[in-house]
């Protein structure tokens, strides 16, 4: 052991260079399982969700991907607890192994046209436990590098954490792009699985490098003195004065950053692929482009917020993305694919319905099914990427599309037996194919008319976004709570932020871009979310920069 004492606290063997390694390298690797599933959702759909129709496929991947997201507050909780109550060293050993063998089966698992049904119940129960993991392990790694870091820098200490969701997903699609380069067609048929087995040789890596770390020098002098937490739930839940500062971690913290964190990636990976119809490697290669020019801005942000603050920093984030949303991907229309601007005007879509049956068409459970001649309607139109308007026609109506001058109506699914619905889905979606293809809407984007270095700069500015409110948040969130419960009570706002408010942005988006017709007005969710958030943050929510951790 070390003789020599730093800040206050016993020096350590490893180096502080060493714990920010060790601690972003593992959780690399874990955002890095996580997000294969975001980026493969199509081929997951084709593959676990094949006896549904082709909209479905992707509905019920998207809710499965939203699956490990909902579980993530659970995860908090339990491995919380055990950070709490054991170490933070040894609880986020624990999550990697869960998430790393979790997602290494998802790569072993036989499809829906193996074992039936059994497929995606299986697929499910992985990504939940894939959630709980990485519960546990977020917390875990940002307490461990902030009770490490010295005053006045854990703002940069903490913000290399931050960097690893990026690195995770970037890695995640250079291994697929990788994948794809070297399989060609075969990709899709059983290559998909190769980047889910890969996983094995990280966690390999991860667990080796993990051993090597000592405790946390705050947790340990605590446990030494016999200061720990008894209750670490109830202390952190169930105390009014530590339950407020929880839900305004939530509500004035969390909660915006998730939605600007999913929107400028997530949601604008499948806004480029699903709306705009730029084909997979495309958008991945774009993605990939603004990942890497933005996410050396996550340690500037983090180290900004040491000098002036974690407060201005993320609300300024959450403030502008709030204010620019709408126009940016207005422009990622305009240099994506100028076609659907160009249809859109000489053949105006319009779908004519009785208002009683055009449902909200957000799934989060997956047990609902739309069937009114409505729904199906505008989620046929939805899928294919197309805006249009809507116009109330007579109770018990049959709903009917016009573009342009021509028109087609709908089908009521409400009685019709499973396979005949889907039948006539699939009909239905072909004859309106046929007509949105004549009217000029493109089924794909044509190369030739997009803009790539526009797009590029776009799609940077959004990550941007992202690194102003997520390179200061670790070190907001460890320095609002108390050492003996830290790990609990940040681990619960953190996943309740980024599992529930970011997790389902992208069901719930699709949702009302469905119900609205506006290809845009999916982008009001984040955009709510993250102007409470800018509001809560600045007037209830303290400044924490200057506060003493070791407490």
């Amino acid at each position: 052991m070390a003789t020599t004492a730093i800040d206050g606290r016993p020096a350590l063997d490893v180096s502080h260079k060493r714990v920010i390694l060790a601690s972003s390298l593992g959780t690399v690797f874990e955002w890095y399982d996580f997000y294969l599933y975001g980026s493969l959702a199509v081929i997951i759909g084709h593959q676990f969700f094949s006896g549904l129709n082709e909209a479905s496929q992707l509905v019920f991947a998207l809710l499965a991907f939203a699956a490990g997201f909902a579980v993530r507050p659970f995860g908090a909780l339990v491995f919380g607890r055990v950070g709490d109550l054991v170490g933070r060293k040894y609880t986020f050993l624990i999550t990697i192994v869960i998430m790393g063998l979790s997602t290494f089966f998802v790569g072993l698992l036989p499809s829906y046209g193996s074992i039936g049904v059994a497929a995606p119940v299986i697929l499910i129960l992985l990504r939940m436990l894939q959630g709980l993991a990485l519960g546990g392990e977020y917390g875990g790694a940002a307490t461990y590098v902030a009770e490490h870091a010295p005053p006045g820098k854990r703002g940069l200490y903490t913000s290399f954490i931050q960097i690893t969701a990026t690195f995770g997903l970037f890695l995640s699609l250079l291994v697929i792009l990788g994948c794809k380069w070297l399989l060609g067609d075969k990709f899709d048929d059983w290559g998909w699985r190769i980047p889910f087995l890969i996983s094995s040789l990280l966690l390999i890596v991860s667990v080796y490098i993990r051993l090597q770390l000592a405790e946390s020098p705050v947790f340990q002098q605590m446990k030494n003195e016999g200061k720990t937490s008894k209750a670490p739930l109830t202390e952190s839940f169930a105390r009014w004065g530590n339950l407020k500062l929880v839900l305004l971690a939530l509500f004035g913290a969390t909660a915006g950053q998730a939605v600007v964190w999913y929107c400028g990636q997530f949601y604008a990976m499948y806004f480029l692929g699903s709306t705009l119809k730029i084909d997979a490697t495309t958008t991945q290669l774009l993605i990939a482009a603004a990942l890497l020019i933005g996410t050396p801005f996550f340690v500037v942000f983090g180290w900004l917020s040491d000098k002036i603050g974690r407060k201005p920093v993320v609300l300024a984030g959450c403030l502008l993305a709030a204010l620019t949303y709408f126009p940016i991907f207005q422009g990622l229309t305009h240099f994506g694919n100028p076609a659907i601007e160009a249809a859109s005007a000489s053949a105006p879509i319009t779908v004519v319905a009785d208002p009683a049956d055009c449902h909200l068409q957000i799934n989060l459970t997956g047990t609902s099914v739309f069937t009114s001649s409505c729904d199906i309607a505008k989620s046929t139109l939805a899928k294919r990427g197309v805006p249009y308007a809507n116009e109330a026609a007579a109770a018990g109506s049959v709903a009917r599309v016009t573009v342009g001058g021509a028109s087609l109506d709908a089908f009521d699914g409400s009685t019709l037996p499973k396979a005949e619905f889907a039948a006539k889905s699939k009909a239905f979606a072909a004859s309106l194919g046929t007509v949105l293809d004549q009217a000029g809407y493109p089924a794909k984007a044509a190369p030739a008319n997009s803009n790539y270095p526009m797009l590029v700069v776009l799609l940077t500015l959004l990550v941007l976004y992202v690194t102003m409110v997520y390179g200061p948040i670790a070190a907001w969130l460890v320095e609002m709570f108390p050492t003996k419960i830290r790990y609990t009570s940040m681990s619960l706002p953190y996943h309740i932020g980024n599992g529930w408010f970011g997790g389902f942005l992208p069901s719930v988006s699709f949702g009302i871009v469905a119900l609205t017709g506006n290809i845009y007005s999916g982008l009001w969710y984040p955009v709510v979310i993250a102007m409470m958030t800018f509001v809560i943050g600045l007037f209830f929510v303290r400044e924490t920069k200057d506060v003493d951790i070791t407490a």
